[in-house]
């Protein structure tokens, strides 16, 4: 009676600690030359275990049909070889990978406006995008990566090629055979005719959420409620877990008015509203049993140079949000 008692104990144990496992992820971002695992540490210390590795593709403009990828003067991090190395590194130190190929147009135009000015065109830039991701789908099986995403910010591809994208779903499942999911823009993802055929529904989560120059906690919670329920719509249709596949906010006044916004480096250093815009979205979402968790926009390989209390960007690192993360994440491991 007392060994079938603990049994119980036991599992019941596990299951509520279960509810708390979560991917707690950084967007790391591709380093221009080889890293070693010194890279690495910084990754693990602040107990993210998760991270997005991103090797990219470009594009001259948004019509461009080619898609450059995978060439010698592409910074190392976002190769192939550097990808796999990253992988690698990431591993050892005990931290999952989301492979997540993306494409960045020249002058940084808005990726989910590429469109094709011809069905020709159209046919072209389909095989070089396919080209793209079956490389590291290719990559993601032989490194044995538990996440692959298919896409970051395409709605307009998506949404008017929607044969390519059931075709392209199709083929990467007969070489890879970990999960799939896509990141799609916080404006768009209700707009996604694929989800059912991926693992997660992936929300690049720049949604407005306070107009406040030094947002409150409470202020942003109650900003997040519309945009909120309309993911619990979705995700009550779909029946997929949540990821938010990209997540963060600048350090700058007014962060959670237009998150998006990358473009423009000007605007006064905020930490607090960056701090404040952080633990209201944990405090939303991270324990929401339908949430799978998310990858904190972004991560630099250089952690000493990166970020500081005079930065505005979106980084964490050496700011006092990173205390924050390091603290949170570790609540849920």
């Amino acid at each position: 009676m007392k060994r079938v008692l603990l049994l119980l104990i036991c599992f019941i144990f596990c299951a509520c600690s279960g509810q708390n496992h979560k991917i707690n992820g950084v967007s790391f971002v591709g380093a221009p030359q080889k890293i070693s695992l010194k890279e690495i540490t910084p990754v693990a210390a602040v107990n993210a275990n998760w991270a997005a590795v991103m090797p990219f593709g470009f594009l001259k403009k948004l019509e461009t049909p080619e898609i450059v990828f995978n060439v010698e003067r592409q910074w190392w991090g976002e190769r192939r070889d550097g990808a796999k190395k990253t992988i690698q590194l990431l591993n050892e130190k005990g931290i999952k990978v989301m492979l997540k190929p993306q494409i960045w147009v020249w002058h940084g135009e808005f990726t989910g406006n590429i469109k094709m000015n011809s069905e020709e065109d159209w046919k072209v830039f389909e095989n070089s995008y396919q080209e793209f991701i079956m490389l590291y789908a290719e990559l993601a099986e032989e490194m044995k990566v538990p996440l692959l995403c298919i896409g970051t910010e395409l709605h307009t591809f998506v949404q008017q090629r929607t044969g390519f994208w059931n075709q392209l779903i199709a083929k990467i499942k007969t070489v890879y055979s970990g999960e799939l999911t896509y990141a799609e823009n916080w404006d768009q993802f209700n707009k996604v005719h694929f989800w059912k055929d991926l693992d997660y529904i992936g929300i690049d989560a720049y949604f407005p959420v306070a107009q406040s120059q030094t947002p409150k906690v409470e202020e942003i919670r109650k900003g997040w409620q519309t945009s909120k329920n309309n993911i619990k719509m979705l995700q009550s249709k779909i029946n997929k877990p949540v990821l938010f596949t990209e997540y963060g906010y600048r350090s700058v006044d007014y962060t959670g008015k237009t998150p998006w916004e990358s473009s423009r480096i000007q605007g006064k250093v905020n930490l607090k509203a960056q701090e404040n815009a952080l633990k209201a979205l944990y405090q939303e979402f991270w324990d929401e049993p339908w949430f799978a968790g998310g990858f904190l926009w972004k991560w630099y390989h250089n952690h000493q140079e990166s970020g500081g209390t005079d930065n505005n960007r979106f980084t964490v690192q050496n700011k006092p949000s990173e205390k924050l993360v390091r603290a949170f994440y570790n609540t849920k491991k």
